[in-house]
């Protein structure tokens, strides 16, 4: 670490030079800065330097180097694990540089490395365009797109670093370099999962495609139905064009307007099926669901930026996240996957979700390290509570979820829906052969694994 006396006349000089805020303990407003999604994560980094261009970040990871402190990376969403801080840390907050800009004729559109996942689907909706995006508006568009990107319209488009054309990155030597499938291709590939282990993505070019027309069928049953629930959605999308999408799901009722009021706060099975084109074919598609017997139903068209703000969770919550993906999902996984919903955290935000892979998402570049791409289905329990005494319980049911699907698990898993869970699973989450190669590509960018706040690769 630097002496005091360089330390701030450093931390002088980067309030001088940067065009955003920089914010250290004793500032106001540094407390508001650090605050992250997940209320189970309490850091306090050194610095935050809250960017508003690329050559800030330039600054700010000279300055993070200049002055030894380990640098964590803020984009504009989750991190659900805490990884976008760190105590002690620098914090390279990317959330002031969220610029969208649509490119229509060209099919693509610019994203800064801060936007989040509302910001870029609001921007295309006029013009009648879309990519695969998360499954709620507040996910930050960065981390999503680097680390694999599942979301409503991968059946139909792909994930979402299928769509990837291209990405700015600042390295740890505080370089600029943009990687594409013709400049620094390796890079290219690496960074098609790798996450942030590379650099600090200061903006991204993704691919863009028609979405005239977006419908969902939202249906809530009682929860001794939940198993006929399943069964029935799985033939629909199974059975169904790939425009089909979705999940299957237990929750607790919402306190919503199409929600009885008896049934708020009670455990509820429930399907969200998404439809990437107009209601009419999706109602018919839907007619197996909606013939079962049911307490609601929200059945009609939807913008897709309205649709990715239907479940969003609120800031401020407790999270614990996993999944497993699966060969496939016959009867023993759904009887197991219901019967542990009887064992779910309620009330609170936690959701109990199983949902379809297929399509386009299985006919994508298998070069991509992204071995979840050819499981057939995926289970994915997040547990989302307020008191810090429930702490425990909700962990082990999420873990419970996991050890009941062991039996169909593929071994693979898509890492933005996991925390900390140990060097194996980033392996599972990569794929044992690509770890190699990957390595080689964080010895050539980042030898010194500066950026090691994430799923991290170690230098080879």
């Amino acid at each position: 670490m630097a002496s005091p006396s360089k330390a701030t006349a450093a931390l002088a000089a980067l309030r001088e030079d940067l065009s955003g805020p920089v914010l250290a303990p004793e500032d106001s407003g540094y407390d508001e800065a650090r605050a992250v999604f997940n209320a189970m994560i309490d850091r306090r980094p050194a610095v935050i330097a809250q960017c508003e261009s690329e050559a800030d970040v330039v600054t700010a990871v000279r300055f993070g180097r200049e002055m030894d402190l380990p640098i964590a990376v803020r984009g504009g969403g989750h991190s659900v694990a805490g990884m976008s801080s760190g105590d002690g840390a620098l914090v390279v907050d990317l959330r002031r540089m969220n610029e969208v800009t649509v490119s229509p004729g060209a099919r693509a559109v610019r994203v800064g490395g801060g936007a989040t996942m509302s910001r870029l689907d609001r921007a295309c909706q006029p013009h009648g365009l879309a990519t695969t995006g998360g499954r709620a508006s507040t996910t930050g568009v960065g981390g999503f797109v680097l680390g694999g990107g599942s979301g409503w319209l991968d059946r139909k488009f792909g994930l979402a670093v299928d769509n990837l054309l291209g990405v700015d990155l600042v390295t740890a030597d505080g370089e600029r370099v943009t990687a594409t499938a013709e400049d620094h291709p390796e890079l290219f590939w690496a960074l098609h999962g790798g996450g942030g282990n590379f650099g600090i993505a200061t903006s991204m070019t993704l691919r863009l495609h028609e979405l005239p027309a977006m419908s969902i069928a939202f249906l809530l049953y009682l929860p001794e139905y939940g198993p006929e629930v399943v069964r029935t959605f799985r033939a629909v999308v199974e059975e169904g064009p790939r425009e089909a999408s979705g999940a299957a799901l237990y929750l607790t009722g919402p306190p919503e307007e199409f929600v009885p009021k008896h049934l708020v706060g009670r455990l509820m099975a429930g399907v969200l099926l998404t439809y990437a084109g107009p209601e009419d074919e999706m109602r018919r598609l839907a007619e197996p669901l909606l013939a079962l017997p049911h307490e609601s139903e929200v059945v009609t068209a939807i913008a897709y930026a309205d649709l990715q703000c239907m479940i969003d969770d609120p800031p401020g919550l407790r999270n614990y996240w996993s999944a497993e993906y699966l060969t496939g999902l016959p009867d023993a996984f759904v009887d197991a996957f219901c019967a542990r919903a009887g064992t779910m955290p309620v009330p609170t935000g936690t959701q109990h979700l199983v949902f379809p892979q297929g399509g386009a998402i299985a006919d994508g570049p298998a070069d991509y390290p992204v071995p979840y791409r050819d499981a057939a289905w995926a289970v994915h329990p997040f547990a989302i509570w307020e008191d810090p005494a429930d702490d425990e319980p909700c962990r082990q049911w999420v873990k419970e979820v996991r050890a009941d699907a062991a039996p169909w698990s593929t071994g693979a898993v898509y890492l933005n829906f996991t925390g900390n869970e140990g060097a194996g699973r980033i392996v599972a989450g990569l794929g044992a052969e690509n770890m190699r190669r990957l390595g080689m590509v964080k010895q050539e960018y980042d030898p010194e694994n500066v950026f090691r706040f994430n799923h991290n690769i170690p230098p080879a």
